[in-house]
């Protein structure tokens, strides 16, 4: 079978999250590296935005969707459970996750990728402005996890592999680091997972990230 292409940059969490998936359910797979804009990414987004797949004459764009397809036409773990309630709690948490990926990182850790970028201060104002909503959110997320250790009962979906990623970007910046570290259950969450391997092969490289525009 022709191995599925995913086109886009392992620094953004969206490509990161559709790796993810790949390595969960044993998918061969070719990461190909891009920047942003790129015309392989521009060919098949209307908007130029991180991921897409190609996969023999079939092409894709939006993380989520791309994630689905390759749930349903792979075989491995059931990252989306059968049980029409536990798939509809996937999907609500999925939802979520890329909601609330707005404010912790096209906002708050935006602020401060802008700076090292640019080599100036961060912009308080943009920063403090948001803090509420980043301990908030945060907040729910601590709440959510904490029954069971994942997002929908008791079984990693891909509602887990959509929350990760983002976990590990907001922990570099300062106050979204200490928010993580108050919340008991998400950060003892995040370290299990962390340790999965499908999370450590996807790691992006060292270094700040460049001020990205990816998909949802």
């Amino acid at each position: 079978m022709t191995r599925p292409e995913i086109i886009g940059s392992i620094r953004s969490t969206y490509t990161r999250v559709v790796c993810m998936v790949c390595e969960e359910k044993g998918i061969d797979y070719v990461l190909t590296e891009t920047p942003l804009n790129s015309p392989e990414v521009s060919a098949i987004h209307p908007l130029g935005l991180m991921p897409v797949l190609r996969h023999a004459d079939f092409v894709l764009f939006e993380s989520k969707a791309i994630a689905t397809y390759l749930h349903r036409s792979f075989a491995g773990p059931q990252l989306i459970p059968a049980d029409p309630r536990l798939a509809g709690l996937t999907e609500q948490w999925v939802s979520f996750v890329n909601t609330v990926e707005r404010t912790l990182i096209r906002t708050y850790l935006s602020a401060y990728i802008a700076a090292m970028n640019a080599r100036t201060a961060p912009d308080r104002g943009a920063i403090d402005a948001v803090l509420a909503d980043v301990r908030k959110q945060i907040g729910v997320l601590d709440d959510a996890v904490a029954r069971a250790g994942y997002l929908v009962g008791d079984q990693l979906t891909l509602a887990d592999l959509d929350l990760l990623p983002l976990l590990d970007r907001v922990r570099l910046a300062p106050e979204g680091g200490e928010a993580l570290a108050g919340a008991t259950h998400l950060s003892r969450y995040f370290e299990t997972h962390a340790s999965r391997p499908s999370f450590q092969r996807t790691s992006p490289p060292a270094g700040p990230p460049k001020r990205r525009v990816e998909s949802a």
